[in-house]
């Protein structure tokens, strides 16, 4: 393959579960391709041309993505290990906002994931924080290369099981496999 294939993972994390998580999606992705991770409070709001697959995760908070005031409450029940001013919501509204003034600039092959935390023992519930991303990036014009993900913590502040954890670096090891596959698709077309 000629062109270089990179993927980013953008995530948010209040007590330290989702960013396991990202971690162990970065670590699978590298099987296949170079990954880098970032919070999503330092995460570059136009996506740099060699990135070829977005990765977006977050808790879910009452259903859906945080918000400034559920990451609020979040603080009140533990310490956070992130500021709580940007999550992935603002995130993808600065994103859907740069996307927008910069037509033409992001890739045609770009592709997207997305990946959640959420509360073992309501997990049958509504709603979710990876769904409510993939909504948003799809409205932006963005292909959803596998569907939604969420990863189980024991309560909202952990912990989270290894086998969680295993189960996210199987499953960057799949988003690798799949983006490998596509981006070969792409330059045969």
């Amino acid at each position: 393959m000629s062109e270089t294939v990179r993927a980013l993972v953008v995530y948010e994390s209040m007590f330290g579960n989702t960013e396991r998580i990202a971690r162990a999606i970065r670590d699978g992705l590298q099987q296949s391709v170079p990954t880098e991770i970032v919070p999503a409070y330092r995460a570059p709001t136009v996506v740099p041309a060699d990135v070829r697959l977005l990765v977006v995760g977050g808790p879910t908070h009452a259903f859906s993505m945080s918000r400034p005031s559920t990451r609020q409450e979040a603080r009140k029940q533990d310490d956070v290990v992130m500021p709580i001013e940007v999550g992935i919501r603002e995130w993808l509204d600065a994103l859907a906002t740069d996307t927008r003034s910069s037509t033409g600039r992001r890739s045609k092959h770009l592709e997207v994931a997305t990946f959640d935390t959420r509360i073992a023992k309501v997990r049958r519930l509504p709603g979710s924080a990876a769904r409510s991303a993939a909504k948003l990036l799809r409205k932006l014009g963005f292909r959803l290369i596998s569907p939604s993900t969420s990863f189980f913590v024991d309560e909202s502040t952990g912990p989270i099981r290894q086998v969680e954890i295993d189960r996210a670096r199987e499953w960057g090891d799949e988003l690798g496999r799949l983006l490998t596959t596509s981006a070969t698709a792409a330059l045969r077309r």
